[in-house]
């Protein structure tokens, strides 16, 4: 079975390394296709052995785009077309139908309350989503708060399968030699403490609200190390110079190695309180890290997870912090929750029966003829 995967951008980002994740673990041929943004993301999918095309848009607007993308299609005589993140699904969606690809499957990945990565869910973007929905046999939701947010948006529920996202538990294992090297790489004194986050420096992540909690309690011995790039890198910049702190405030960018940047952490936080899923806190457990998170889905009927739900405002964070320093800390060796639930290989094999089942569905002379 051929599979295409149309995406808006590969640059790092949760719905990115997922995509690379199921790459590596499906049982069928595929190829990727980014509208533009081509990142390092995608240097990574293609050493991992699959093509990667960037389409080169110029703009949201870029109509040619779509006619590009139709031709690749056809060319690639696919059986699926998959589809990642807004853009990807307006122009995706469309193109598939136009070139007669007879499944297409939407993977929802990041849609909060109020907003749709990063973008606010105004009338148009709704419309324009509900619009191409129709050209897709079904959106698979990463949790059951996704789930739960397209019903309200409008998807039907009888469209809507549920398959979380997948970690690569032993790739995220606790790497002293890395802690070390990173550590060092940064100028971070021996002995000091560090408190992380991961993500996109987007509104929606409350980054600012870590470092507005955290800047009175940094100091030569504590440190706060963010990963990840954004919209919103150089305000948060500013903020950290403004309170005074922008010495103590590492701003890694986009970074491939976070197994090695999470083993140099000693504590990880995640302040965002609109998340859809939670990749990073899981990430950050699967490490070892002692962890606070103000909103986390993966972590629902998850016992024994060694993370602390806290408030989302400056004070309440603080106040959590200034607890987390003071209780007795934790040997770093390993693993401190199982996360076989979340294993890529099972979320992998879910989609891949997910494509052979309407694949079957739709056509099936034609799926028992293929070598899947």
């Amino acid at each position: 079975m051929r599979i295409l995967h149309v995406i808006t951008g590969l640059m790092a980002g949760g719905a990115e390394q997922q995509l690379r994740l199921l790459l590596g673990h499906t049982r069928h041929q595929a190829d990727v296709v980014t509208l533009y943004n081509r990142g390092l993301v995608a240097d990574a999918i293609e050493a991992d052995g699959t093509h990667v095309v960037d389409l080169g848009m110029r703009s949201n607007r870029d109509a040619s785009a779509l006619y590009r993308l139709v031709r690749l299609m056809r060319t690639g005589r696919y059986d699926v077309v998959h589809v990642h993140l807004y853009r990807a699904c307006v122009y995706g969606r469309i193109a598939a139908r136009m070139a007669g690809v007879p499944i297409v499957v939407t993977t929802e990945h990041s849609i909060g309350d109020h907003q749709i990565e990063g973008r606010r869910k105004t009338w148009g973007v709704r419309v324009l989503y509900l619009a191409t929905d129709k050209l897709s046999n079904v959106t698979i939701a990463v949790s059951d708060a996704v789930r739960r947010r397209l019903v309200d948006w409008g998807i039907p529920e009888s469209k809507i399968k549920v398959i979380p996202n997948g970690l690569d538990v032993d790739a995220l294992a606790f790497d002293a030699a890395a802690r070390r090297r990173v550590r060092s790489s940064f100028g971070i004194p021996d002995g000091a403490d560090v408190v992380g986050g991961v993500g996109r420096l987007e509104t929606g992540k409350r980054f600012d609200a870590l470092i507005a909690a955290l800047a009175p309690l940094l100091g030569p011995s504590r440190r706060l190390l963010l990963v990840g790039d954004g919209r919103e890198r150089q305000r948060l910049r500013q903020l950290a110079h403004t309170a005074g702190v922008a010495d103590r405030v590492i701003f890694a960018g986009e970074r491939a190695d976070v197994g090695g940047l999470l083993s140099a952490m000693d504590l990880f936080v995640s302040p965002s309180d609109d998340e859809t899923f939670g990749v990073a806190v899981l990430e950050a457990l699967a490490v070892g890290l002692p962890v606070l998170y103000v909103q986390c889905p993966a972590l629902d009927g998850l016992p024994r997870t060694g993370a602390r739900q806290v408030g989302g405002t400056v004070d309440e964070l603080r106040h959590a912090l200034l607890e987390q320093f003071r209780a007795e800390p934790r040997p770093r060796t390993g693993a401190a929750t199982r996360l076989d639930r979340y294993a890529i290989s099972a979320c992998s094999r879910a989609v891949d029966t997910l494509y052979e089942r309407l694949t079957l569905e739709a056509s099936p002379a034609a799926a028992l003829r293929r070598d899947p």
